[in-house]
């Protein structure tokens, strides 16, 4: 098989899809290996390394598109790239489909075959495509949310762990998942006051037993949503549901509410969000205001430390990547049932039910 590794267009992404090791082993399965120029020179691995590993180097996505029987990205198709899509081609990258109908439609109209990152799921439950950059982004979101509570960046001025005599931040987290948990434990390192809300009684019973004593565990209705926003100087949004938009938990009469200069991170934008007042920003112009609170909704977290990303992205995608490229499409998801849970859009038709729920929606 061709697999094409593409450059990432999105503003400010400098992730790629597979490092040179990758490249190597795919090869080393007989395969051809493109890569776009430059793809990964964001997360320094130059031309020269994927040269030096077998890869060819192409100059442009359209001829990639053109030959490759696989083509790999890490964000979503976008729109100059929807022409270029090839009947029975395989689109393997995260594509969050349930808030874009525009790429739906797409994916649909080229009659290629779209495996989402996002929705592999393992028999348990787990997203093991989906786990390595939730951990980032939960990460991620504290250390962005400290600087935004900064005042020169519109913020309140709280620090985040406080001093002896004044009291720490207040950091409320909606979910106790990968993002969540994640967020949690590195806003805890920093010394603040974590607050962790969640609907799974065995979730909380879980993170009781890892986390420090300055995370409190409660169990998430709207009334407690509610009265724990209005405390928070900083909120992670860390709430998902597999494939589907993100339900809206925060309204914007909650948001008008909250203390002036708090911050607002929504981990869940690519979803759609789970605050009611989010749109999607850019590393560039990461955050707008809504009576006084700073929201921050950038699409794509991960690719501000791309060599991270990028290596811990690899290193769950691979042998995805090389079961579809070694077997097909239809035999991998044949013998793989969490592989088969990626399949979103197969020659025209949705095949991800919640995606199919959210087409009907528009």
């Amino acid at each position: 098989m061709i697999v094409g590794i593409l450059k990432e267009i999105k503003p400010a992404e400098k992730r790629v899809s597979m490092i040179p090791a990758g490249v190597h082993q795919m090869i080393k399965n007989g395969h051809q290996v493109l890569v776009q120029k430059e793809a990964g020179v964001g997360s320094g691995f130059p031309d020269e390394l994927y040269k030096s590993v077998g890869a060819e180097m192409v100059e442009s996505a359209a001829e990639i598109f053109q030959r490759a029987d696989m083509v790999m990205h890490v964000k979503e198709i976008t729109h100059s790239e929807y022409e270029l899509l090839r009947e029975g081609q395989i689109v393997f990258t995260y594509l969050h489909l349930a808030a874009d109908p525009d790429q739906i439609k797409a994916l649909m109209a080229s009659k290629c075959v779209a495996v989402a990152y996002e929705t592999v799921q393992t028999a348990d439950g787990k997203h093991p495509l989906l786990e390595p950059m939730s951990e980032v982004a939960g990460k991620m979101s504290i250390q962005e949310g400290a600087r935004f509570l900064e005042m020169p960046q519109g913020g309140s001025g709280i620090l985040m762990g406080g001093v002896p005599g004044v009291a720490a931040a207040k950091v409320l987290v909606i979910g106790g998942g990968i993002v969540g948990t994640n967020a949690a434990k590195v806003a805890c390192g920093m010394g603040a006051d974590v607050t962790i809300l969640d609907t799974s009684l065995d979730r909380l019973r879980y993170l009781d037993d890892v986390m420090p004593a300055n995370c409190r565990l409660i169990m998430s209705n709207h009334y407690v949503l509610e009265e724990e926003l209005k405390q928070a100087d900083l909120v992670i949004g860390a709430v998902l549901v597999t494939g589907a938009k993100a339900p809206k938990l925060v309204t914007r009469e909650m948001i008008s509410g909250m203390k002036k200069g708090s911050v607002m991170v929504d981990v869940a934008i690519d979803q759609g969000g789970c605050f009611e007042t989010s749109r999607p920003t850019t590393h560039q112009d990461p955050v707008f205001f809504i009576d006084g609170v700073v929201q921050y909704c950038v699409a794509n977290m991960p690719g501000a430390v791309a060599r991270t990303s990028t290596m811990a992205l690899t290193n769950a995608t691979l042998p995805y990547a090389i079961a579809l490229a070694n077997k097909g499409w239809k035999r991998a998801t044949e013998e793989d049932a969490a592989l088969a849970k990626g399949l979103n859009v197969v020659e025209g038709e949705i095949v991800y039910e919640p995606v199919k729920q959210a087409f009907s929606t528009y």
